[in-house]
């Protein structure tokens, strides 16, 4: 490591405001005021629009609490996802207009910054790591430029056979790197607070000598270009504190994985673009691939631990969403920049790797619950924080919205549910849901939820893409057609484990932070049957009334996916083996980036030499 440089980063208080007297002010909003009337109106006067209708259906007789419990839950699924939809929009309509964000400082190019491209890890494997690491490194050193970069290694492992290769691996990249290149390596002796501490650490120790970071996870990947253009950008702004970029999805080697970079990469392009119009100055941190002012951090964003219910301290989990709220609060400008190409990252590669990584997500956004209330907080921050909540909160919404439309059946002679005396107040009357009624409802929300993917997908040539880019008109139909019917399958089964995610994090039983498996797990049919199990009952309940005639034919899609699930979950990590399958491809899948080509090129010699002339395998594998 080089020299330390020393800052000082206070823990922030959540009880009392606080303005980073060095922060100069956020630039200008770009009407953002404006595009947030935008995004957020249409999506309110939809849902009360839906719940008049409805309240229309079921006020004849008043209100039962069951109607209005029923009413409640459509109304707060309704509003999410026409907010999606209504956020696409303004993506393709700023597209469409090719609006661009107003520069800030448009008589210089800013100041010569120290960028620190800082990459924790924990117990990765080295030499994948570092390939990476090796690749970005050259790529700049190839692309030259005003300011001066340096990869710093920030390792948590625990492991010490692990611990013991990455030093090899750093000091074989070391001998290898091009004149110039500046690469250093940490191990902590304890890995306090995790990637928090780990990078509040650095900060500490040595960010003094550094102007800003960019924070990476194990498995980010950025080009050259990208990086410069982030640096760029927050020299060009001296009252950004943070700029987010949008990470695209690459190396997708199975059906899950590569459902997951089709949508990221074919329908994301224009929500990223609506979000970064209503977010402004006031955008959201990701946690990787995202340039951050280091003095601003260091006075404004540090990390305290919480108490919970018990009287315990806890670390912050989900740690990204509250630092922008902390940088924003004390006067810092947090910016989303999504049309900055060459930002990437990986997907869990089957759909058990990925509830794995979503239940430590629920449990960190789950916790954002109790930072609502922190003085001197934006509103908009506030609204990330309670977003990141509510998109797990809304999947044991969804399953209740399910068990009572269920439960209401076809109609008032045809239901689960009988009451043999009206009369008795023990049994109240069950809302009155006729078939056409089912049906107007189930194709709305079906449509609501599809028209943000077909919007995506028509507005591919507003981003500079060209349906060639995905293999030609009749392979990106296909491949548009697949995504649908695997994202319709997974969705239910998604739905069931996110609300038992909820459920874990409620009752404490969900503790521990493990590291993400990169390469996708193996899982036998015991492991599939109890991950799955409560899906698989679901499922069988479903059809079971569907084929009594007392649950609406509507439902189908969703019992077909539940009780589906052992399957579904075991195809999900069916291996795409050959580096040219081309199903459910993006642009990086038909012609690989050279940063990609590059650092698979440096992971192949670095494990050589690693593995030596005996090829052994490598712990972490």
């Amino acid at each position: 490591m080089p020299p330390e440089s020393v800052v000082a980063m206070p823990p922030q208080d959540f009880g009392a405001p606080f303005q980073d007297a060095d922060a100069p002010g956020a630039g200008p909003d770009d009407r953002s005021g404006l595009w947030r009337v935008l995004a957020f109106f249409p999506a309110m006067a939809a849902t009360f629009g839906l719940l008049w209708v409805m309240v229309g259906w079921f006020a004849d007789m008043g209100l039962s609490g069951v109607e209005a419990t029923l009413l409640t839950l459509i109304a707060f699924n309704f509003f999410w996802i026409t907010f999606t939809l209504s956020t696409v929009v303004l993506g393709v309509y700023s597209l469409a207009r090719k609006i661009r964000t107003r520069p800030v400082r448009p008589e210089g190019v800013g100041e010569t910054l120290n960028v620190a491209l800082l990459m924790p890890i924990h117990n990765e494997v080295p030499w994948y790591v570092l390939g990476n690491a090796q690749s970005m490194l050259e790529e700049l050193r190839a692309r030259g430029g005003r300011h001066r970069f340096a990869m710093f290694i920030l390792s948590d492992t625990r492991d010490d056979a692990i611990a013991a290769q990455e030093q090899s691996s750093v000091e074989a990249l070391r001998a290898n790197l091009s004149p110039g290149l500046e690469l250093y390596y940490r191990r902590r002796v304890m890995n306090t607070d995790r990637k928090v501490g780990n990078i509040a650490e650095w900060v500490s120790r040595w960010g003094g000598d550094w102007q800003a970071m960019l924070v990476l996870d194990a498995d980010s990947l950025m080009t050259g270009k990208a990086i410069m253009r982030l640096a760029d950008a927050l020299a060009q702004d001296p009252g950004a504190g943070l700029i987010q970029s949008f990470p695209q999805l690459i190396g997708a080697r199975s059906v899950f994985a590569r459902a997951q970079q089709f949508a990221n990469g074919v329908y994301g392009a224009a929500l990223a673009e609506g979000m970064a119009r209503w977010c402004g100055q006031e955008g959201n941190y990701w946690g990787h691939n995202a340039i951050i002012r280091t003095a601003a951090f260091a006075a404004s964003a540090g990390l305290p631990h919480l108490r919970n219910l018990r009287g315990q301290e806890k670390l912050i989990m989900s740690h990204d969403f509250v630092e922008a709220s902390l940088l924003r609060r004390a006067g810092w400008g947090v910016r989303f920049l999504p049309r900055i190409r060459g930002s990437y990252e990986e997907s869990p590669a089957t759909l058990i790797d990925h509830i794995q990584r979503d239940r430590r997500w629920c449990q960190g956004n789950l916790q954002h619950l109790n930072l609502l209330g922190s003085r001197g907080f934006k509103p908009l921050s506030r609204f990330h924080l309670f977003h990141g909540a509510i998109g797990y909160l809304l999947s044991p919404i969804w399953f209740a919205l399910l068990v009572m439309w269920a439960l209401i059946g076809r109609s008032e002679e045809a239901s689960v549910l009988t009451y043999f005396s009206p009369t008795n107040p023990l049994m109240p009357t069950w809302p009155e849901m006729s078939e056409a009624r089912h049906v107007l409802i189930i194709v709305l929300m079906y449509g609501v939820l599809l028209a943000p993917k077909l919007l995506g997908l028509l507005s591919l040539p507003l981003t500079g893409a060209r349906i060639a880019d995905f293999g030609g008109a009749w392979r990106l139909a296909l491949s548009f057609i697949s995504e649908i019917i695997l994202s319709v399958l997974y969705a239910p089964i998604l739905m069931v484990q996110q609300m038992i995610a909820v459920f874990r994090t409620f009752l404490g039983l969900q503790n521990g932070w493990q590291p993400q498996v990169r390469a996708g797990g193996r899982y036998g049919l015991g492991t599939l049957m109890i991950t799955h199990a409560l899906e698989t009952v679901s499922g069988l309940a479903l059809w079971a009334g569907i084929l009594a005639g007392v649950i609406s034919p509507w439902l189908v899609p969703i019992a077909i996916s539940l009780v589906l699930a052992v399957p579904l979950s075991a195809l999900s990590g069916l291996s795409l083996t050959s580096r040219k399958t081309r199903w459910m491809g993006t642009r990086e899948v038909f012609s690989e980036p050279p940063v990609n080509q590059a650092a698979r090129h440096y992971r192949k010699e670095l494990k050589s030499l690693l593995d030596g002339p005996n090829d052994v395998v490598t712990p972490a594998e």
